[in-house]
């Protein structure tokens, strides 16, 4: 089945998933409405946040100038690194816990330049 949005442009296959309204390529293969990765100033900041997730911190990752792909990869090394689960969003990773002693030895290891945020 196919939806169509207010344009008329294909936005929905069952075959591909999300489709690019402008140049009609599923989202995976789309180049022209991609985001640029996240412009940093070379650092890499790892927190811990608790806001909005009930009292239940997690570890975040901010500030890597990374593709989508690449980015995603590196959520994935580290989540199983750390033995937890997380998400990749918004040029942001984040892992279920407090990790972040485990993640900045992991990014410095990488050769990374990487700085403990907040407290």
């Amino acid at each position: 089945m196919k939806n169509q949005g207010a344009t008329g442009g294909l936005v929905y296959s069952t075959d591909s998933g999300r489709m690019c309204p402008a140049c009609r390529q599923p989202i995976a293969l789309c180049r022209c409405g991609q985001p640029a990765p996240v412009a940093s100033d070379g650092i890499v900041r790892v927190s811990r946040e608790t806001s909005g997730r009930k009292g239940k911190g997690v570890t975040v990752i901010r500030g890597l100038a990374l593709e989508a792909s690449a980015l995603a990869q590196l959520g994935r090394e580290l989540k199983a690194a750390c033995g937890s689960g997380g998400t990749v969003k918004d040029g942001v990773i984040e892992i279920q816990g407090d990790h972040r002693d485990r993640v900045i030895e992991l990014l410095k290891a990488a050769g990374l330049t990487v700085k403990r945020a907040g407290g």
